[in-house]
C-alpha cells in the first residue's frame, strides 16, 4: 500500500532533507583547502534515493551540478555493481561524459545504509584547483591534453583510503596538498549527509526513502507541468552568436516547442564541434537548458529530479553542444552558459515578463594564474568575478552578479595572501549596462599587478569580446569584455600566456543587456544613475535624451 503524506508533514520532511544537503555542503566548505571551494562556492551537494533520483540539493549549489549527479551515480553503478558498494565507500570520477562536463571537477558519491539496507546515495561535485595536464585552459585540441582523467573508482574503500588512487592524483597535479585536501572535504560531506539521513529515518520511523522520494518528485513534476501548461502551445526560435575560437565563431540555434505540459528544446543547426576546449558535453548542455526553464516558469518550488521530467533537450551529435569523444571540453562553460540567452530569446516572444536579458556574467570570465611565489612555493589560483545581470520587465539588472552560474567572487585579500598578485583597482564600470526601460546590471573593472620575481602563467577563459550581451524587447546591449596589459596589448581570450614580473592587467567584466525601450525609462531613475555614477552625463544625454 502506498504511503500517504499530509501536506504539512511533507513540507517538514522536504525542508529537513534540504537541511541535510546544506549541512553536507557546510562540511565541504569548512574543510576545503582551496579558495575555489572555500571562497568561490564552486561546488554542490545532493541527496539521492536508492534509485539515484535527486531528492534535495544544497541551497547555494551550482545549478548545473544537480542535473548531473543522479546520472553520474547511475553510471557509477555500471562500473561498480550495486552489490560491491559497502558502508564507508566513496567513489569518484572526473570523466566529462559521466561527471560534470570537464576534468577539473571531481564527482563523488557514497552509499547510505540504514539497518543494513541501501537507502540512498550522497553526492557532491567540486572544482579542484588543478588537475594536471594543461589545467583549466581553453586552447587544447583534445581531451587527453587537458589533464588527468579518472574513470569511476573507489577513493575510499570500506572506510580505508585507496592509496594507489591517492598517489596517482598526487603525482599528476601541481598543487597536490590542496587537491587531496579538497577531495577529502568531499569525503567529509558524504559522511555528514549519510549521518543526517540516518538520523532523519530514526526520527520519522521510516525504513527507507522510497515512498517519500516518489511523493516529493511527483510534487516537483506537477508544479513544473502546471507552469508549462499555462503557456500557449507552439514553437519559437532564437539564436546566440559567440566569439568562438579565433576565426571559428560559434552559433547556438534554439527551437523551443510547447505541447501541453511538455517542453522540447532542440538545438538543431548549432555549430559543429571545434578542436578547442569550448565544446559542451550533452549532460552539461541539458543541465544548463533545464535550469533557465526552472528559473523562469517555476522559481518557487524546491528542485529535484521531478522538476525536469517534462523537459526534453536535443542537440546534434558532433555539435558544440554534444561533441564526439575525445573533444576538448575544459572551457565548456563558455558555450553552456550561453544557452540561457537562446532559451530566454524564445520565451520572451510569449512570456517576456518571466525572463531576463543576457548577462555579462554569461559566460563567466575566468583567469587562472600559476607559478611560484617569492618564497618558492607553487600556487594555482583563479580570479573569480562577475559581470552584470541582465535587466527584466520589472527592474534593473543587479551589478556584478553571476547567472546562470552562481559562483561567488571570493575574497581579494585571500587571493593576495596565497599568490603574488595585487588587486590595485576594483570598481563598478560606468556605462557598462545596456540601456532600456530597465538598465542592465553594471559590470566591473579590475586592475591586477604581478608581484612575483619570476614569470607566471595565465590561462584565460572568456568570451563577449566581439559580441556583447544582448538586450530584450528593445533594450540595448551591455559592454564587451576586455583583458589587456597596461600598454593596451590584448591577451588571447581563450589561451595560455606568460606574464612578466611587474606586469599589470586590466579586466573589464561586461554589463548585462537592457530590457524595454530606453525612451520609457523613468526620468527619476536616470537622474539617480547619474548621481550614483552608474551612467555618465554624456551617455545619459546620448541614450535617454537627459538634459541634466
Amino acid at each position: 500500500m502506498t504511503q500517504q503524506f499530509d501536506p504539512i508533514s511533507l513540507e517538514i520532511y522536504w525542508s529537513r532533507l534540504i537541511s541535510v544537503s546544506d549541512e553536507s555542503a557546510a562540511a565541504l566548505l569548512r574543510t576545503a583547502f582551496s579558495t575555489v571551494v572555500r571562497e568561490s562556492n564552486d561546488f554542490t551537494t545532493v541527496l539521492m534515493d536508492a534509485d539515484c533520483n535527486c531528492l534535495s540539493e544544497n541551497t547555494a549549489g551550482i545549478p548545473s551540478f544537480v542535473g548531473m549527479l543522479p546520472s553520474a551515480v547511475r553510471s557509477f553503478l555500471e562500473h561498480i555493481p550495486r552489490e560491491e558498494w559497502r558502508p564507508g565507500d566513496c567513489i569518484i570520477t572526473n570523466d566529462p561524459e559521466i561527471g560534470s562536463g570537464h576534468l577539473p571537477d571531481i564527482t563523488m558519491a557514497a552509499p547510505i545504509f540504514y539497518k543494513g539496507k541501501l537507502v540512498g546515495f550522497s553526492g557532491s561535485i567540486a572544482h579542484l584547483p588543478d588537475i594536471g595536464g594543461a589545467g583549466w585552459a581553453g586552447d587544447c585540441r583534445e581531451l587527453f591534453e587537458e589533464g588527468l582523467r579518472l574513470m569511476p573508482v573507489k577513493f575510499i574503500d570500506g572506510g580505508r583510503e585507496n592509496a594507489f588512487v591517492t598517489q596517482l592524483i598526487r603525482h599528476n597535479v601541481r598543487a597536490p596538498d590542496q587537491v587531496i585536501g579538497d577531495i577529502y572535504a568531499q569525503v567529509s560531506a558524504q559522511r555528514v549527509c549519510a549521518a543526517g539521513v540516518q538520523q532523519f529515518l530514526d526520527d520519522t520511523g521510516m525504513d527507507d526513502l522510497v515512498a517519500l522520494s516518489a511523493e516529493l518528485r511527483g510534487r516537483a513534476e506537477s508544479a513544473m507541468r502546471k507552469a508549462i501548461a499555462d503557456l500557449p502551445d507552439g514553437s519559437w526560435t532564437a539564436s546566440v552568436t559567440a566569439d568562438g575560437f579565433d576565426a571559428d565563431e560559434t552559433q547556438i540555434q534554439c527551437c523551443l516547442t510547447i505541447n501541453g505540459s511538455d517542453i522540447e528544446i532542440d538545438f538543431g543547426g548549432t555549430s559543429p564541434q571545434i578542436n578547442r576546449g569550448i565544446n559542451s558535453v550533452l549532460k552539461y548542455t541539458t543541465a544548463y537548458a533545464n535550469y533557465p526553464i526552472k528559473c523562469a516558469l517555476d522559481p518557487e518550488s524546491p528542485r529535484n529530479e521531478g522538476s525536469f521530467q517534462s523537459i526534453t533537450v536535443k542537440a546534434p551529435h558532433g555539435s558544440i553542444l554534444n561533441p564526439v569523444f575525445p573533444a576538448p571540453v575544459a572551457a565548456r562553460q563558455l558555450t553552456g552558459h550561453l544557452l540561457t540567452g537562446a532559451i530566454y530569446g524564445c520565451l520572451a516572444q510569449i512570456v517576456p515578463d518571466l525572463v531576463v536579458a543576457e548577462s555579462g556574467s554569461a559566460p563567466t570570465l575566468r583567469a587562472v594564474f600559476g607559478g611560484k611565489t617569492r618564497d618558492g612555493q607553487s600556487f594555482n589560483q583563479v580570479l573569480f568575478a562577475s559581470g552584470g545581470l541582465g535587466a527584466s520587465s520589472r527592474m534593473d539588472g543587479y551589478a556584478c552578479t553571476a547567472f546562470p552560474s552562481n559562483t561567488g567572487a571570493g575574497s581579494i585579500e585571500v587571493l593576495e595572501s596565497v599568490s603574488p598578485l595585487l588587486v590595485r583597482h576594483k570598481e563598478l564600470a560606468q556605462d557598462s549596462g545596456g540601456v532600456g526601460t530597465h538598465r542592465g546590471g553594471l559590470g566591473q573593472d579590475i586592475i591586477l599587478d604581478v608581484l612575483s620575481d619570476a614569470p607566471i602563467n595565465i590561462s584565460l577563459l572568456s568570451d563577449r569580446h566581439k559580441y556583447p550581451p544582448e538586450g530584450l524587447m528593445g533594450g540595448g546591449a551591455g559592454s564587451k569584455s576586455v583583458v589587456a596589459l597596461a600598454d593596451g596589448t590584448r591577451l588571447h581570450p581563450k589561451s595560455r600566456s606568460v606574464l612578466s614580473p611587474g606586469a599589470q592587467l586590466h579586466f573589464h567584466y561586461p554589463g548585462g543587456g537592457g530590457f524595454g525601450p530606453p525612451g520609457e525609462r523613468d526620468p527619476a531613475a536616470i537622474k539617480r544613475d547619474i548621481a550614483y555614477g552608474y551612467v555618465s552625463q554624456a551617455a545619459a544625454k546620448r541614450d535617454y535624451g537627459a538634459t541634466e
